[in-house]
């Protein structure tokens, strides 16, 4: 194999409880994680050095003024190759399509998706338990995304468990220009903690899916606001939309969904909701 491609897809927190606080000050959580039909790719070939990262995309500019050896998926290639005892000789092409720094994982589901794209590369099994725990220390959505399907994690990231399977459902993804920094959000959290809060029972519809949803919540949603208040307009914007089932922060922001029925709903919506300066996208969820 000379190159290999892998997805990276965005990860959407249907709902997300805020459990309490470690002595080593990370927060305890427990939320049912989707994947949508939108994200990066990401493409490893072997080099004669490395690991050297190019990015290209709509949302590249961001990242391409940062030094490269600090990217999480350069962290993530460099902490495989040291566990296999080789050199990250290796190119890395990042097709940056997703906004940075949106809570909808995109940097997570790139480092997952280089760990994935250098284990086929490099001949370790995809279940191999390295890549789960080197996954865990580079961040704590990227054991989840390492997985790409729907589940449950808890504790800051590290417990994973399967989640029942999800109805088709479609969702608009709105993100408002505004990068929300995930460490910030936390900051500004106030109040009690949350319990878990899962199901065991397979909803049979998008409409009773975004029912059960709707009993919980996201824990982040009112420091997200304090950091960037525009977050309101948006889930405001996508309540109005016809056939909105569901609006709702993902993760720490700035990032916001709605879930939808049918497919001419969310493009509907999608359309509606263009405006200068979001990003607005129909997909829907992913087994």
């Amino acid at each position: 194999m000379t190159a290999i491609t892998e997805a990276a897809p965005a990860k959407l927190n249907l709902y997300l409880h805020v459990l309490g606080r470690r002595v080593d000050g990370y927060h305890e959580l427990d939320s049912l994680v989707a994947f949508a039909g939108v994200g990066d790719r990401l493409t490893v070939s072997l080099a004669e050095s490395g690991p050297h990262l190019a990015i290209t995309g709509p949302f590249a500019a961001p990242l391409r003024a940062e030094d490269p050896a600090g990217n999480l998926v350069t962290r993530a290639a460099v902490a495989l190759a040291e566990r296999l005892g080789r050199a990250p000789a290796v190119r890395i092409e990042l097709e940056k399509t997703l906004p940075v720094a949106s809570g909808i994982g995109g940097g997570s589901a790139d480092a997952a998706a280089c760990l994935r794209a250098l284990a086929r590369l490099w001949g370790v099994p995809a279940d191999a338990p390295d890549l789960y725990e080197i996954g865990a220390r580079l961040g704590a959505d990227v054991p989840v995304c390492l997985a790409g399907r729907p589940a449950y994690f808890g504790g800051v990231g590290d417990e994973l468990a399967p989640a029942p399977a999800l109805p088709e459902t479609h969702v608009v993804l709105v993100n408002p220009g505004v990068p929300v920094p995930t460490p910030a959000v936390f900051k500004a959290r106030r109040g009690d903690f949350s319990a878990a809060a899962r199901f065991a029972e397979a909803p049979a519809t998008a409409a009773e899916l975004a029912a059960r949803l709707a009993q919980r919540r996201n824990d982040l949603t009112a420091p997200a606001l304090s950091v960037a208040p525009v977050i309101a307009t948006v889930l405001e914007a996508l309540a109005a939309t016809p056939g909105c089932l569901l609006p709702r922060l993902s993760g720490s922001g700035a990032t916001c969904f709605a879930l939808y029925a049918t497919a001419a709903e969310a493009q509907g919506a999608a359309e509606r909701l263009a405006r200068p300066g979001w990003w607005v996208t129909a997909t829907q969820l992913t087994a």
